[in-house]
């Protein structure tokens, strides 16, 4: 800390590009759960962070809403949208609930949570769901004075040289990768792949766990709360017959029960 409290930020670790061995990131007892730094400041008092949580949601559970409470609060983010994909390009189409019921369940799990807000924009979208069309749409309709975090998990993240136009992705906002530590050698894969994939020159904030990207906009890898909760498991429970209970917002599992949602 500096005079009066200021915060003074650490020099970022250039990642080299043949090897991209940098510093270790701190354990995730010692990472901030505010990983701002002054840069990253709002600038007018009007400006607001807003998180677009996209995903299959199929179905939506705790897992989900744990995590994006952890990062609303790290972030201090204003508010997060949870933005159901209508046809994922990654995902078998036969596998998922019809759109209008996994927007239902989003909206009925987060009834009680006024910084959280369902969004149905891909289910009104033709084709495809692309992460890139549903960034360029928020970033129209927020405006320049939204300051945007598009929240993802890490098995996506690594799929994201899949993705359709990912490399302008960088152009519009920043990314927040759930991570889970405490998997051995997991964080330089991670920074293996992101200097391969997304940039050269990449620059690594290791205290703040951050990347700078050449566009200005930052990847974050941040650490959210490991809870053994999964929509594939909680599908399987459904198919098996057995109780979904506690996995999910209690009005979520009363709606698959009343709809004999993902049953034999």
């Amino acid at each position: 800390m500096g005079k009066r409290g200021k915060r003074i930020q650490e020099p970022p670790v250039k990642i080299p590009r043949q090897t991209g061995i940098v510093a270790s990131p701190p354990s995730p007892d010692r990472i901030s759960r505010r990983p701002f730094s002054p840069a990253f400041e709002p600038q007018t008092p009007n400006r607001k962070r807003i998180g677009l949580f996209g995903g299959a949601f199929n179905p939506i559970h705790l897992g989900h809403l744990r995590a994006g409470l952890e990062i609303r609060e790290a972030f201090a983010l204003d508010r997060i949208i949870f933005i159901p994909t209508a046809l994922p390009p990654h995902k078998d189409p036969r596998e998922l609930l019809p759109f209008r019921r996994r927007l239902e369940m989003v909206r009925l799990a987060l009834a009680d949570c006024p910084y959280f807000q369902a969004s149905p924009f891909e289910g009104r979208q033709k084709g495809k769901s692309y992460s890139i069309r549903t960034i360029r749409h928020f970033k129209t309709v927020l405006g320049p004075k939204a300051e945007l975090f598009f929240i993802l998990g890490l098995d996506a993240f690594l799929e994201i040289h899949t993705w359709k136009d990912y490399q302008k992705l960088f152009s519009y906002c920043h990314f927040v990768v759930m991570d889970r530590p405490g998997f051995p050698g997991r964080g330089r894969s991670i920074r293996d792949y992101a200097l391969r994939h997304l940039s050269p020159d990449l620059r690594y904030f290791p205290r703040e766990r951050r990347f700078q990207h050449p566009d200005g906009f930052s990847l974050f890898l941040f650490p959210v709360t490991r809870l053994d909760i999964s929509s594939t498991r909680i599908r399987s429970l459904r198919k098996q017959g057995l109780s979904v209970r506690f996995l999910l917002p209690e009005k979520v599992e009363q709606y698959i029960l009343e709809k004999k949602l993902y049953a034999p």
